[in-house]
C-alpha cells in the first residue's frame, strides 16, 4: 500500500501536513474527509527505486541517511522489536518521532511496504542509496531466523563500529591537512605579494643581491606570471584523475600502487581489511551462507585491488578452498586476518575470530594514524618555520649588505 503526502485544512482553517496510507489518491482524499479536513495537495511518496525518470535530482540530492543518522536508526528500531513490539507498530513509533520530513516519508513507505505484506528486506530494497546490499542481507537472514531484533544489534553495533573508526581517522588526519593548507597560503602570499614590494627597494641598487634573494625573487615573479596556469594545471590533473579512477582497470591498478605507498599504503591495508572481517563476521554469525557472505564483505571494500583479492578468495572458497587458505594466498590482506580465520575454521567459530581480527586490525590502524598525526604535527609546524625563516633571510640580507657598503 503506497504512502501519499498531504496539505489539508482542518476545521479551524489551519495547514495541516503529514502522511496516509491508501490504495490510491482518491482513497487518500476519502480518508482525510473522514477526518473533517480539506484536502488541498495529495502527492505519493516516491521512493529511490521508483524515481527513475528523476535520476538527474536523485543523484544530486542528499541522502536520508548519513552514516552516523543510520547507525541511531538501526538501534532505535532493533530496540523496539527486542523489546517486543511488532515490526510495523515499531516502523509508526519510528515515522511519527522523525523530525526530519524525509526521514519520516522514508519510514511511512517502509510500514506501507511491511503492511501490503512484504518482507522487511524486500521493502528495503526500494531503497538501495539508503540500505546498501549488506544492509539488506543481515536483515533478511534475520527474518529468514526469525532473530530480527537480535540481527538488528548486531547491525547497529556494526554500522557504530565503522563510524566510530572512520571518525577517528578523519580526527587524527584534519589537524595535519588543516596546518599544510595555511602554511602552503602564507607561503603563497608571502612570495606573491611581499617579496615584490621589498624587491621594488633594491631594484634602483646595481650590487648583485644574494643568491638567496635572487631565488626568491626569481620563484615570486614565477608564482605572479605562471601561478594560475600552476593552479589550473593542479586543478585540471586532479579533476582528469577522477575521470580515469572511474574506469575499473585504471582504478584497481591505481589502488594497488596506492597500497604500496610506504605508510598510507599500511593505512589503506588495515582500515580495508578490518572493514572487511568485521562485515563477513556480521553475516556469518547472522546465519547469511558464507559465498553470499564473501561477496557482500567484498563489495564493501573501497579499494578496488583488495576487492578483486576477495573476490578471487570467493573463486577459491566456491571450489572448495578453506577461507583461512584463500586469504592467506592473497599477500594484500594482513596474516593477522588469515591467522584468526583458520582458527575460527578449526574451532567452528569463525564469525567470533573474524570478529575479533577485526578489532584488532581497527585498533591497529587508530593507533598507527595517531602516532602520525603525533610525530607529522610537530614536522610541519617545524618545517612551516623553516620556509617563513628562509624568506625572511632573503629579505634581511640585502638590508645588511646595504649596511656594509655604508660603512
Amino acid at each position: 500500500m503506497p504512502a501519499f503526502r498531504f496539505e489539508a485544512l482542518d476545521a479551524s482553517g489551519k495547514t495541516v501536513n503529514g502522511l496516509v496510507e491508501a490504495d490510491n489518491p482518491k482513497a487518500a482524499r476519502t480518508q482525510l474527509r473522514a477526518q473533517q479536513l480539506v484536502p488541498l495537495k495529495v502527492d505519493v511518496v516516491v521512493m529511490a527505486a521508483e524515481g527513475a525518470a528523476q535520476g538527474a535530482t536523485q543523484l544530486f540530492a542528499r541522502r536520508v541517511f548519513n552514516p552516523t543518522a543510520l547507525a541511531i536508526w538501526t538501534r532505535q528500531l532493533s530496540g523496539l522489536v527486542v523489546a517486543g513490539l511488532p515490526l510495523e507498530r515499531a516502523l509508526t513509533a519510528l515515522a511519527d518521532e522523525a523530525e526530519d520530513p524525509r526521514q519520516r516519508e522514508l519510514v511511512a513507505h517502509l510500514r506501507a511496504e511491511v503492511n501490503a505484506g512484504a518482507p522487511f528486506a524486500q521493502a528495503l530494497s526500494g531503497s538501495p542509496r539508503e540500505f546498501d546490499d549488506v544492509y539488506r542481507g543481515v536483515v533478511a537472514a534475520g527474518e529468514q531466523s526469525g532473530q530480527l531484533g537480535q540481527v538488528l544489534e548486531k547491525l547497529a553495533t556494526d554500522l557504530e563500529e565503522q563510524q566510530a573508526l572512520r571518525s577517528k581517522l578523519i580526527g587524527a588526519t584534519l589537524y595535519p591537512a588543516i596546518v599544510s593548507v595555511f602554511a602552503v597560503v602564507i607561503v603563497v602570499a608571502l612570495l606573491v605579494f611581499v617579496v615584490p614590494q621589498v624587491a621594488q627597494v633594491f631594484s634602483s641598487s646595481k650590487r648583485a643581491l644574494p643568491m638567496l634573494t635572487q631565488f626568491m625573487l626569481g620563484l615570486s615573479a614565477f608564482m605572479r606570471n605562471w601561478g594560475w596556469l600552476l593552479a589550473l594545471a593542479l586543478i585540471g590533473g586532479g579533476a582528469g584523475l577522477m575521470v580515469a579512477r572511474r574506469d575499473e582497470g585504471f582504478r584497481e591498478r591505481f589502488d594497488a600502487a596506492w597500497l604500496g605507498l610506504p605508510i598510507i599504503g599500511r593505512l589503506a591495508r588495515g582500515y580495508n581489511a578490518a572493514r572487511f572481517a568485521g562485515t563477513l563476521a556480521m553475516l556469518a554469525g547472522s546465519g547469511v551462507p558464507i559465498l553470499k557472505a564473501l561477496q557482500a564483505a567484498a563489495e564493501t571494500l573501497s579499494n578496488r585491488a583488495m576487492r578483486a583479492d576477495a573476490m578471487d578468495c570467493l573463486v577459491q572458497v566456491r571450489e572448495g578452498a578453506p577461507l583461512a587458505s584463500a586469504l592467506a594466498a592473497k599477500k594484500r590482506f594482513p596474516g593477522l586476518l588469515a591467522m584468526f580465520a583458520r582458527l575460527g575454521e578449526q574451532t567452528g567459530q569463525l564469525p567470533v575470530m573474524l570478529q575479533r581480527a577485526a578489532n584488532q586490525l581497527g585498533a591497529e590502524v587508530q593507533r598507527k594514524a595517531l602516532a602520525i598525526a603525533t610525530v607529522l604535527e610537530p614536522l610541519l609546524i617545524v618545517a612551516m618555520g623553516l620556509i617563513v625563516m628562509l624568506i625572511v633571510m632573503s629579505v634581511m640580507m640585502p638590508i645588511m649588505q646595504m649596511n656594509t657598503w655604508v660603512k
